[in-house]
């Protein structure tokens, strides 16, 4: 996973605090880390029954699984929010496949033209969930101007654009988040949570 901007100190800052604790630190095998990927709960499209009916169609053609932050028992992951302009409602989805997870954004609640940012591979949202566990955590949010605002303010970052509608918060649950907004017919990736 790639840190930008203020999400690079903090990650080094981590390292720092996490170093000058080791013994405290429950110590994972690469093998630990491979059977928590394995264990990662992927739920189907037909899980959401919000989602359009057709989207979930488009889903299961992909071969999506959704995955599922360890910690949270709710269906998640799916998302509905203003993420082109206001006033449409669109859907966001993490959608894994061969255990590479892209946010897909369906406009409008179609499958046609749908967008795909942010793939990254699954392993590299697991961490620490307990003393004991390995979990997935990475989870989505559609934020609004107030939260990209605040996290721009507080964080630095890109400067983001004039605010109309929602972007989604991509975060690494419990580190740090980043927010991705389209803007002028693009994706911007700015600050999310520190």
């Amino acid at each position: 996973m790639k840190f930008f901007g203020s999400a690079l100190v903090f990650a080094a800052g981590a390292l720092v605090l996490t170093t000058s604790s080791l013994s405290q630190v429950p110590a994972f095998s690469d093998r630990q880390f491979s059977e928590a990927e394995r264990r990662i709960v992927r739920l189907p499209p037909s899980a959401f029954p919000d989602l359009p009916r057709d989207v979930v169609k488009d889903l299961e053609q992909r071969g999506c699984g959704i995955p599922q932050e360890a910690l949270t028992k709710k269906p998640h992951n799916v998302v509905s929010g203003e993420f082109a302009k206001r006033g449409q409602r669109d859907w966001a989805v993490l959608c894994s496949i061969e255990g590479i997870s892209t946010i897909l954004v369906f406009w409008n609640g179609s499958p046609v033209n749908s967008a795909a940012i942010a793939p990254t591979e699954d392993r590299a949202f697991l961490q620490s969930v307990t003393a004991n566990e390995i979990g997935f955590s990475r989870g989505l949010y559609a934020v609004e101007k107030d939260f990209i605002v605040r996290n721009f303010e507080g964080f630095g970052g890109p400067k983001p654009p004039p605010i109309d509608h929602q972007g989604i918060d991509d975060a690494f649950v419990g580190k740090a988040s980043r927010t991705w907004y389209f803007h002028a017919g693009k994706w911007l990736q700015l600050q999310g949570s520190d």
